[in-house]
């Protein structure tokens, strides 16, 4: 059996006491190292400053609180003494180094009827290396209306009706769209995209080719003039692509891979013409506004905005509900098969249903574009809430998709008293979670027999 020497005690005290020698050390360069500047100010730094203030009595609609004496105290325990004058204000010059500056108010000095507000102090500390340094002391009651979350949820609940009116024209179409074809269409949200900088740039001047001119029309007009540009943009999207993929026979998850390439595409392209920057409609920015009831606050703006939605979500439910070629819509959402065997032309019906949606969705684009400003990736920020829409309301129902957007554009506005507002889309796919979970079909969704 080989000899196993135990190591002696001496070997493992060395490293040992390397250790602790190696510790005092580097608490011995921490206590005795070099002084902080507050330190060192206070050795004999002597930096000329000023300290200034206004004192104001809230009590008498701030009436200026003359005669009252200040004093400020350096590190070095200094006093320098000084009093407001007639305004109220006060100035004290004094010399200090980059340590901590106090400055306190004598109460006693306070004219009769003024006095300090409940809690406040009327010493403050300051620290810094400016040389001048302002102060403020709270005299009389805090008369500030302070907001608390509830008194905004009448406000939240107002915008979010009217984000929701916007994102339901474009998960409309997004929903027609799948009814009819059965795609989940990736691109969908750089068709919004395409509304928003097609009336940006209508309304703010399109240049003329081998001129120094441009092109422009009033807002009011540059609407309609993008929905007709939209058509024109589902018409040749389908014509180009859809459609061949259609008579190819093309799986529906090769065509939603081929919606992913579009919508990099689109998207990419929106970046080269905008040059990635983010416009805004400055004769729209800061539209002034109008009190309802003491509720919330409204615009001229918002109103034109909500009852154009309506108005257009309306005549769209209307023509799917009672027209012919409504009725033909939905028996090919219902059937393909048997819409085509009772006469009904389908590829005419697909084609109606792009072109549609497109404008629906430029359209959502438009009024996204005052929220959101006008840029390249708006489309990509709503695609995620057009899903949750459809998937809430129930996919491929033009009503639940109405529903499910008035739902997530409440819920996304009435979480930022919870949550931060960067954070608030997450609650709507939260929702979505949920209803998925709960009721896979949607609220308005019809139960369907798999296997």
């Amino acid at each position: 059996m080989p000899n196993r020497q135990t190591p002696s005690r001496g070997i493992l005290a060395r490293p040992l006491a390397a250790v602790v020698a190696l510790g005092a050390f580097l608490a011995l360069f921490v206590l005795a190292g070099p002084a902080s500047p507050a330190s060192a100010a206070c050795d004999g730094t002597a930096i000329p400053k000023t300290m200034s203030g206004v004192l104001v009595n809230s009590a008498d609609d701030g009436a200026p609180v003359p005669g009252v004496a200040i004093t400020v105290t350096n590190c070095d325990g200094v006093e320098f003494e000084g009093e407001t004058d007639e305004s109220g204000a006060f100035t004290i010059d004094f010399e200090a180094g980059i340590g901590p500056v106090t400055v306190a108010l004598d109460p006693e000095t306070l004219p009769d009827g003024v006095d300090m507000r409940d809690g406040a102090s009327t010493t403050n500390t300051l620290t810094g290396s400016l040389t001048e340094l302002n102060t403020t002391f709270l005299i009389g009651p805090d008369g500030r209306n302070v907001e608390t979350k509830w008194d905004r949820v009448a406000g939240l609940v107002y915008s979010g009706l009217l984000f929701g009116l916007i994102l339901a024209m474009a998960a409309l179409g997004l929903s027609m769209v799948f009814g009819t074809t059965g795609l989940t269409n990736f691109a969908h949200g750089e068709l919004v995209t395409f509304g928003a900088m097609a009336a940006f740039f209508v309304s703010t001047g399109i240049p003329l080719p081998f001129t120094d001119n441009d092109i422009s029309l009033p807002f009011i007009w540059a609407v309609p003039a993008v929905v007709v540009l939209a058509l024109g943009f589902g018409w040749l999207q389908n014509t180009v692509l859809w459609q061949p993929l259609r008579k190819r026979g093309v799986g529906l998850i090769a065509a939603m891979i081929v919606s992913i390439g579009l919508q990099f595409f689109l998207r990419n392209v929106y970046a080269y013409l905008t040059g990635s920057r983010t416009e805004t409609y400055q004769d729209y920015y800061t539209p002034q506004g109008k009190d309802a009831f003491g509720l919330f606050t409204y615009t001229d703006r918002d109103i034109a905005i909500a009852v154009t939605c309506i108005v257009v979500l309306t005549v769209v439910l209307l023509v799917l509900q009672f027209t012919r070629i409504g009725r033909a819509t939905r028996a090919v959402s219902d059937n393909p098969a048997l819409a085509a065997a009772t006469g009904i032309n389908v590829d005419r019906v697909i084609s109606l249903v792009w072109i549609v949606g497109t404008a629906l969705a430029a359209l959502s684009g438009v009024f996204l574009g005052f929220t959101l400003g006008v840029t390249y990736q708006i489309g990509q920020l709503v695609l995620l809430l057009l899903f949750a829409a459809c998937c809430v309301g129930g996919l491929g129902s033009v009503w639940g998709a109405l529903l499910g957007a008035l739902i997530i554009g409440v819920l996304i506005d009435l979480s930022t008293l919870v949550i931060p507002s960067d954070l608030k889309n997450a609650g709507a796919l939260l929702l979505l979670i949920v209803i998925l979970l709960v009721r896979p079909q949607g609220l308005l969704g019809r139960r369907e027999r798999v296997g």
